[in-house]
């Protein structure tokens, strides 16, 4: 995600109102390939993968790396949200020397329109935030995907530009930690 000790991995496990934000673990592992295999999570994410594929290839502990919390709700995992370093091949020039953060999330279909998305990715900005003071963190998604666009918006994101990747217009945009003044 960042720089290789600028930050101590895993940190404390979020908690927000409804959610907690943790390290995966063996548990999740079932809801990782149910995460991975879903058409409607895969519709604008370059499509879900096979089932049969992911329970052969899964390890045990799915998704255990810095930077990917298991977003959980009562106990149960509904999804995952991402802090990563944005890939040099995807170099946006937003800090000159490229590897900006770059925010993701997927939730479970059925946990849709609730609201988990935004109270997450708050929960893990926050996060970010504190543990590497002044980084901005870049977003990109599909124009097509309505909520993932009103999600980058409600979350604080500004467009930064437009540009068409894998057969479909994509948006990119930028959020900065607020600092207080004075």
């Amino acid at each position: 995600m960042t720089d290789p000790g600028a930050f101590a991995w895993p940190p404390a496990p979020i908690r927000t109102k409804r959610l907690v934000l943790r390290e995966s673990e063996a548990r999740d592992r079932a809801a990782f390939v149910e995460l991975l295999s879903s058409p409607e999570v895969g519709t604008y994410t370059g499509g879900s993968r096979p089932r049969d594929e992911l329970e052969r290839a899964m390890p045990g502990i799915p998704g255990r790396r810095p930077g990917l919390f298991v977003i959980e709700l009562d106990g149960a995992m509904i999804g995952i949200i991402e802090l990563n370093r944005r890939a040099p091949e995807h170099r946006s020039d937003v800090r000159p020397d490229g590897g900006e953060a770059e925010l993701g999330y997927l939730l479970l279909p059925e946990t849709w329109g609730c609201g988990y998305a935004a109270e997450a990715c708050t929960a893990a900005l926050g996060w970010f935030a504190d543990a590497v003071p002044g980084r901005p963190v870049v977003l990109a998604t599909q124009t097509a995907n309505d909520r993932s666009m009103r999600l980058a918006v409600k979350l604080g994101f500004t467009e930064i530009r437009r540009y068409e990747a894998w057969g479909a217009e994509q948006w990119f945009g930028m959020w900065s930690p607020v600092t207080p003044s004075g």
